[in-house]
């Protein structure tokens, strides 16, 4: 794949560039980011690089105090802080085979890089506060030619793909471990500890906390605790977790269920209804009716289980699939899981804001071809939602006797990875569990 990278770079360098001379700059400085110091102490919290940094050179997420470089006329020229320290280990020089799509400057302080950049005036700059070696005519954050850059960064280059295909595998590695983990009587804590060793990560390489929900912690959708104890029946274990590959992230939600019975038979029920959202899921599809769509197929999940005795139609009328579903169907991934550029419909920033009876959708696009998204229907019995449905008219159509008897599994969540093609779409997590001889999962 080390051809896509360099593909990668040069169709990076050409839209960066045309961005740039149509905002009038003449070059683009972009910063990996800094370390900050916690509150009233001398450590500092995990870094996590700029994600823009991060689609240039995604082998440094984990240096600080890097700069990059982007100009006509040149290759982009990558700045590598080498300072002189003996208490934590110095990273050598890069010298691996990425290396020739940079000129590569190794610097220890500041006044080298001002030294360096003396002749860039009127450069654009991307990183969270102007650094101290910065010219006056130099300009942070852009609002329009980082708009710009969000928009275009959803379509994904083949590099993009192969490294979020590569993060699927890697987590599903560690959703069959921690399944087993769950199954052997695992506490969340040890549920999680399996996963993390399943995949070669320690916490600062996940994109994002573990969601492991045991039982009626699954009903909180971020789940951020992992109780050391188990319970004294696992019942219910709904694991979000994901992984990194050269920065980028994988997000793959799967539910498992200790044994028969209703909430199992409503885990495969939604799984189905999933796969057949799935066929639906395509170029020039809009995400927003795919959200409505599955509303529908969560409805009649609600009915052919006897939990809401009302059609579809009337069950979305009152709003009652969004109690059981709160949340918005997907996102766009990529180096962030819940990636830039979610609402934005052009290159000029015009913002579609999800419906108002759907407020927590992030995805409001019209996917085309090399979009990467999450398709994450849920199913939740969640009480702090329940209890006013319990008092207002619509909740006369519920089964309240069932779900009651169903609140202490907490709830259902289930979510692949897709990437959008001309042809359809590439499901990188249904793959990956193929690939591994779980078809089911």
């Amino acid at each position: 794949m080390h051809a896509s990278f360099f593909q990668h770079i040069e169709a990076l360098e050409q839209r960066t560039l045309g961005v740039l001379e149509s905002q009038g700059f003449s070059g683009l400085l972009i910063g990996s980011g800094v370390l900050h110091k916690r509150f009233r102490d001398d450590n500092y919290y995990p870094f996590r690089a700029n994600p823009q940094f991060l689609q240039w050179v995604p082998f440094l997420s984990a240096q600080p105090d890097c700069w990059l470089l982007v100009r006509a006329g040149s290759k982009p020229k990558l700045f590598y802080y080498l300072p002189t320290d003996f208490w934590h280990l110095t990273p050598a020089l890069p010298s691996e085979w990425w290396c020739e799509a940079f000129e590569i400057i190794a610097y220890s302080d500041a006044a080298e890089l001002r030294s360096a950049l003396a002749d860039t005036a009127n450069l654009a700059v991307t990183a969270e506060r102007q650094p101290g070696f910065a010219q006056e005519s130099w300009t942070l954050n852009h609002d329009r030619l980082n708009t710009e850059l969000d928009f275009h960064r959803a379509v994904k280059s083949e590099w993009e793909l192969h490294c979020l295909r590569e993060a699927n595998r890697l987590a599903v590695k560690g959703h069959i471990a921690a399944e087993g983990c769950f199954r052997a009587g695992g506490s969340e804590y040890e549920i999680h500890q399996t996963y993390l060793q399943a995949i070669a990560h320690n916490e600062r390489d996940m994109p994002y906390d573990n969601i492991v929900a045991l039982n009626e912690h699954a009903a909180v959708l971020h789940y951020q605790f992992q109780q050391r104890q188990a319970p004294e029946t696992s019942q219910t274990l709904l694991l979000d977790a994901g992984a990194n590959y050269q920065g980028y992230a994988a997000d793959i939600t799967r539910t498992f269920t200790a044994g028969e019975g209703v909430f199992a038979d409503l885990v495969h029920a939604l799984d189905m209804k999933q796969k057949q959202l799935l066929k639906a899921v395509g170029a020039g599809t809009d995400f927003v009716v795919l959200h409505r769509q599955m509303h529908t197929l969560i409805a009649e999940v609600l009915q052919a289980f006897d939990l809401v005795r009302l059609d579809p139609e009337a069950q979305l009328e009152r709003g009652i699939t969004s109690v059981f579903f709160p949340h918005g169907l997907g996102h766009l991934l990529g180096l962030q899981v819940h990636d830039v550029g979610g609402w934005q419909q052009d290159a000029a920033g015009t913002l579609r804001e999800p419906p108002q009876e759907h407020p927590f959708l992030r995805l409001t696009r019209i996917l085309e071809p090399g979009h990467v998204v999450t398709i994450e229907p849920g199913l939740y019995f969640i009480p702090s939602l329940l209890e006013p449905l319990r008092s207002n008219g619509a909740g006369s159509a519920v089964n309240w006797t069932l779900v009651d008897e169903l609140i202490p599994y907490g709830g259902i969540r289930i979510e692949d990875n897709v990437a959008i093609t001309a042809e359809g779409i590439e499901n990188y997590t249904r793959d990956a569990f193929a690939a591994e001889q779980r078809p089911d999962l």
